[in-house]
């Protein structure tokens, strides 16, 4: 696009876990009649507002995610709560009966006093404290289990107000990507085949001169060191992805968004990660361009909002946007801001053999300036 360039400096972290994200204004229909261009850099607003949309929803899903868990969790203590109250009631019950049937109206001392046998009342008497002390026991239980059940009754009742909460922001959010997808169909239907071919010629054109610019300027390195056994097993989940359609808000098996595949690539390496671009940037160890390794997570655009997986000498395996499949692209294929190592402290492998890369993962253009795919999911 026109202005292009590459940020290679990190900028601060964006933390998709607690980043509100300010609703996107609209984009206004393309003017046929402008430059195609201008008609690029419009298309790529669309696209890019929608990814972003689409981080923001999956970091709400995330974060609904782990209430649900913890919904369940809290009704889980809460259960086991009521049934140790359910226990000592009945036990200081039938100590409070016990009492009551046994009791004869002279204190222990007088009782020692009047007995035949001293040392055995006093044995008795031994055997008297004990019943009370746990009495106290039972009776102090009893306190300690109807605190508990009141602790554990109000925080689950915050815990599901706060799940409730969470479920209607994430269904505004699902339809902030609704409307973002809506303005790229509506702009895609504004041109005409002839266009269409012209937008993704030039930024064929441009992702080119934009990799090239990159390279010349020995901001990559000039070898690609190995990955680490969990990189190596992340770049291969990743390379059998290919070939699989983008999916907003999708994590594979069958389709997937862009930190779908990167976060479950790593999941498939064991070593889990953030949902999100932006929590995997914020949270992740970073890494320069001129040490990358296969298995890095390359991040783009100042918020976060798109990412790759590194597969060395210059490359990239994406999902790239709406509309394309998974495919494998040059990592100037958007503006970087910088890349992160999951595996910061893994030793990278002594030998190392790429997997096999098909001849058709680089074919087709990054973009897609065709009829949009159903993208929407409805559960929450």
């Amino acid at each position: 696009m026109p202005g292009r360039f590459l940020r290679l400096a990190c900028t601060a972290a964006v933390a998709a876990a607690q980043a509100v994200l300010t609703p996107l204004p609209a984009l206004a229909a393309p003017d046929p009649g402008r430059p195609v261009a201008e008609l690029l850099t419009d298309l790529q607003q669309a696209y890019r507002q929608a990814e972003q949309a689409t981080e923001t929803y999956n970091a709400a899903a995330e974060r609904l995610n782990r209430q649900r868990t913890e919904v369940t969790r809290l009704d889980g203590e809460l259960a086991e709560a009521r049934l140790s109250l359910h226990g000592s009631k009945d036990e200081a019950g039938r100590l409070a009966r016990q009492q009551y049937q046994n009791a004869t109206g002279l204190s222990p001392y007088l009782r020692l006093l009047l007995a035949r046998d001293p040392q055995h009342a006093l044995d008795e008497g031994h055997v008297i404290g004990e019943l009370a002390r746990e009495r106290a026991k039972t009776v102090g239980r009893l306190a300690d289990d109807e605190r508990r059940q009141t602790a554990l009754t109000r925080r689950a009742r915050e815990a599901l107000d706060t799940r409730l909460a969470l479920a209607e922001q994430q269904k505004k959010q699902r339809d902030e990507v609704r409307a973002r997808l809506s303005d790229v169909e509506r702009m895609l239907a504004a041109l005409t085949p002839g266009q269409l071919t012209a937008l993704a010629d030039l930024e064929r054109t441009e992702t080119a001169d934009a990799q090239r610019s990159l390279t010349t300027s020995g901001a990559l390195g000039t070898t690609t060191p190995p990955p680490s056994p969990e990189g190596d097993r992340a770049v291969r989940y990743a390379v059998q992805q290919l070939g699989k359609p983008y999916q907003w808000g999708a994590a594979g098996p069958a389709s997937y968004d862009c930190s779908g595949l990167t976060s479950q690539a790593w999941d498939h390496a064991g070593t889990p990660i953030p949902r999100t671009s932006q929590e995997q940037w914020a949270d992740l160890p970073h890494v320069p361009l001129d040490s990358l390794r296969p298995g890095d997570l390359v991040v783009y655009f100042p918020e976060a909002t798109h990412v790759a997986l590194y597969l060395g000498d210059g490359k990239v395996v994406q999902a790239p946007r709406p509309g394309a499949k998974i495919k494998v692209s040059p990592i100037a294929a958007n503006p970087i801001l910088g890349a992160v190592r999951p595996d910061s402290k893994a030793q990278p492998l002594a030998h190392y053999t790429p997997p096999t890369i098909p001849k058709t993962a680089t074919e087709g253009p990054d973009e897609s300036f065709g009829t949009l795919p159903p993208t929407a999911p409805t559960s929450t």
